[in-house]
C-alpha cells in the first residue's frame, strides 16, 4: 500500500544526535513544517558502547539545543528537572555526564518531540522538477510505503563502522562474535570477557574502554578473564587535546579558517591532528594504569600487552584461533599476535547512502567523490535542483576536525535553521575563539554579537 503525504518544508533523515539537535531547535519555529525519519523502532546512540562508568567526552553543555540556545526546553538541564535529578546531578557536581544516561536524555528528547517518526526507512530520494520539490520515499517495517515531498533535505544518516583490510575478510557469519567492530562490543561482551585471549586494535576512546572494560574482567590479582592486549597504529597511546586554547578547533572560527584552506593543506592537517579526534582521556588512560598496577601487586607482569605504532597486515583463522600478522612501523619488524578474539574499535567514515543513488546525477562531488559543502551545510547541486539539501557530520574533510565533535551540533543546527528559514531565526556568533586561525587581517575587530531571543518561543514540555 502506498500513501500520498503533504509537503514539508525540511525533511531530515536519519535521527542521530545531529539532526535530532535539528529537530528540537525546529520544534520552536511554527512556521516552518518539520519532519525527520529514521528507521530504527527507537531512538539509540551508540548501544553497544553503552557500558557503566564511561562518560561524554564533551560538557554537558554541549546537549542538543543549549550552545544554540540556552531557552530551549529540550536542554540536557531540563531533561534533568523533568526527571526529578537536579539535586542528585548538582550533588555529583559531574560536568562529564555518564554516556547512558545521554543516550537516555536523547531518547527523552526524540520521543516527545512532534516532528520525529521512528519505522521510516527512507529508501529513495529524488528531485521532482514539476513541483520543484524532492520526493522521500519511506517504507514501515510491516511493508508499508510512502511518500512525502519536501522543499529542502537534511542528511544526517551518521556513519559506519571501519574496520582495517586485513579483517574485512573474517567478518562473516562463522566469525560473529569473534570478530567485531566495538560498536558491537556490548552485545558479545560477557562472552568476550569468558575468552583467554582478547586483542583489540585502536588508539582512540573507545579502543581505551573496551580495553579497560577487559581487564577489570580479571581479578585483584590478575587471574580470571581474558588476556587483553591493545594495539594501536598511532605512535603512542596519547591523551587527547583538551587544553582551553586547544579545544578552539572545535569553534566557529576554525571552521571558517579551515574552509578557506587548500584542499591538499586540509587533508594533512587533519591527518596531523589526530590528537583533537582519535586521543583518549586522561582519566580513561589513568584508569588502565591504575587496574594494571593494583593487579601486579608483589611483582610481575600484567596480563595485559599495550602495543602503540603497530599496524595489522594480515589475519588468518586455523579452525580455533586467530592469527594476526603485525608491522612495527617505527623498528620496521614484522610479529605475529595469536588471539581468540579480535575487536576493532578503528573509528567510523562517512558513507554516501543508498537512497541518494536516483539523485546522484544531480549532485556536484569533488574530483574525489566526496560532497562539496558551503558555509551553511549545502551540498552542491546541480543548477536545476531548486531545492536544499543539506548535510550533517559528513564534512571534516570540508570543515575540518569539529565535524563529528558533539561540541558544535547545536551551532551547526542552529546554522542550517537559519538557512533553511532564510534569516537568523536562532542568531549563532561567528567568533567566538581567542585564537587568530591564520594571518590577522587589517580588520581584526571582533564580532559584537548582541544577544538575541528566539523568533518563537514554544511552551513544550
Amino acid at each position: 500500500m502506498t500513501a500520498q503525504q503533504p509537503t514539508y518544508d525540511l525533511v531530515g533523515i536519519g535521527i542521530g544526535p545531529f539532526n535530532l539537535s535539528l529537530a528540537a531547535l525546529a520544534d520552536r519555529v511554527p512556521t516552518l513544517t518539520t519532519l525527520f525519519l529514521d528507521s530504527k523502532p527507537a531512538f539509540s546512540w551508540h548501544p553497544g558502547l553503552l557500558m557503566e562508568g564511561t562518560t561524554l567526552q564533551v560538557p554537558f553543555l554541549a546537549d542538543l539545543v543549549t550552545m544554540a540556545d540556552p531557552t530551549n526546553p529540550w536542554s540536557y538541564l531540563n531533561y534533568l528537572r523533568h526527571h526529578r535529578r537536579m539535586f542528585p546531578f548538582f550533588f555529583s557536581e559531574r560536568f562529564h555526564i555518564p554516556r547512558r544516561e545521554y543516550d537516555h536524555y536523547c531518547r527523552w528528547v526524540a520521543d516527545h518531540l512532534p516532528n520525529t517518526r521512528f519505522d521510516a526507512h527512507v529508501t529513495a530520494l529524488t528531485w521532482d522538477e514539476a513541483t520543484h520539490t524532492f520526493t522521500v520515499t519511506h517504507r514501515a517495517a510491516d511493508g508499508t510505503t510512502s511518500r512525502l515531498s519536501a522543499r529542502q533535505i537534511v542528511l544526517g544518516t551518521g556513519t559506519t563502522p571501519t574496520v582495517p583490510p586485513a579483517l574485512q575478510h573474517l567478518l562473516t557469519p562463522q566469525h560473529t562474535g569473534r570478530v567485531l567492530h566495538s560498536a558491537d562490543y556490548r552485545t558479545h561482551r560477557t562472552a568476550l570477557g569468558a575468552l583467554d585471549d582478547v586483542t583489540v586494535i585502536g588508539a582512540g576512546q573507545s579502543g581505551a574502554e573496551v580495553t579497560l572494560d577487559l581487564i577489570r574482567h580479571q581479578d585483584g590479582d590478575g587471574h580470571g578473564g581474558p588476556h587483553t592486549r591493545w594495539l594501536a597504529r598511532t605512535p603512542a597511546f596519547a591523551p587527547m587535546e583538551y587544553s582551553k586554547i586547544g579545544l578552539e578547533h572545535f569553534t566557529p572560527d576554525y571552521i571558517d579558517y579551515f574552509r578557506a584552506l587548500p584542499d591538499t593543506t586540509r587533508q594533512r592537517l587533519t591527518r596531523r591532528q589526530w590528537q583533537l579526534y582519535k586521543g583518549v582521556s586522561e582519566e580513561t588512560l589513568g584508569e588502565i594504569h591504575d587496574e594494571l598496577y593494583e593487579r601486579t601487586i608483589g611483582g610481575g607482569r600484567p596480563r595485559a600487552d599495550l602495543h602503540p605504532g603497530v599496524e595489522i597486515t594480515a589475519a588468518h583463522h586455523d579452525g580455533h584461533r586467530y592469527h594476526l600478522t603485525c608491522h612495527h612501523t617505527e623498528q620496521q619488524r614484522d610479529f605475529t599476535v595469536t588471539t581468540d578474539a579480535v575487536v576493532a574499535a578503528t573509528g567510523y567514515t562517512p558513507a554516501r547512502p543508498a537512497l541518494l543513488d536516483p539523485l546522484l546525477d544531480l549532485i556536484d562531488l569533488d574530483p574525489r567523490g566526496r560532497y562539496q559543502i558551503d558555509g551553511d551545510y549545502r551540498i552542491a547541486l546541480d543548477p536545476r535542483v531548486t531545492g536544499t539539501l543539506y548535510v550533517q557530520n559528513a564534512e571534516m574533510h570540508t570543515h575540518g576536525v569539529g565535524a563529528p565533535d558533539l561540541t558544535l551540533g547545536a551551532w551547526r543546527a542552529a546554522t542550517i535553521l537559519n538557512a533553511a528559514t532564510g534569516q537568523d531565526t536562532l542568531p549563532v556568533p561567528r567568533r567566538t575563539s581567542w585564537t587568530t586561525f591564520g594571518a590577522p587581517t587589517t580588520d581584526a575587530t571582533p564580532d559584537h554579537d548582541t544577544p538575541t531571543p528566539p523568533a518563537t518561543v514554544g511552551t513544550r514540555p
